[in-house]
């Protein structure tokens, strides 16, 4: 893991939009070309419609056309990690494979846990399952 990707994420939790949990959150994940691609919550009145970190974060990769992360920090508040929720997770293995690092670290840039995909989510289901090559 880069302090480059650390210091991508954090600087984008700033940018958050959390009116309402004040809990911000950034993303900052590498795809198979090396490129970073950033993303923060951005919260809504109606519920659940906002968006997580991390999708921000897939939706630039993928509008940038890379399809695979090699890696992801995450940057959430205070000094608990902030993992992933379950459907973040199950977007990240859409794109990454199971041996891929995700880090959490806290405002400040400390590492606070690192976890493979894998170990996140176990016995996941994926791409893989379906054939697909992530290529499409």
């Amino acid at each position: 893991m880069s302090e480059e990707l650390v210091r991508a994420a954090v600087a984008v939790r700033e940018q958050a939009y959390a009116p309402y949990s004040r809990f911000h959150v950034g993303a900052a994940l590498r795809d198979e070309h090396g490129q970073i691609h950033v993303g923060c919550n951005v919260e809504n009145a109606a519920y659940p419609q906002g968006s997580c970190a991390e999708a921000g974060a897939i939706s630039g990769m993928i509008m940038k056309g890379a399809r695979h992360i090699s890696e992801i920090v995450i940057a959430g508040g205070g000094d608990q990690p902030c993992t992933p929720c379950g459907g973040c997770r199950q977007r990240i293995r859409e794109f990454a494979s199971p041996d891929a690092r995700v880090t959490m670290v806290n405002p400040s840039g400390e590492v606070l846990l690192v976890r493979t995909l894998g170990e996140l989510l176990p016995d996941s289901f994926g791409p893989d399952h379906l054939g697909s090559k992530r290529d499409a």
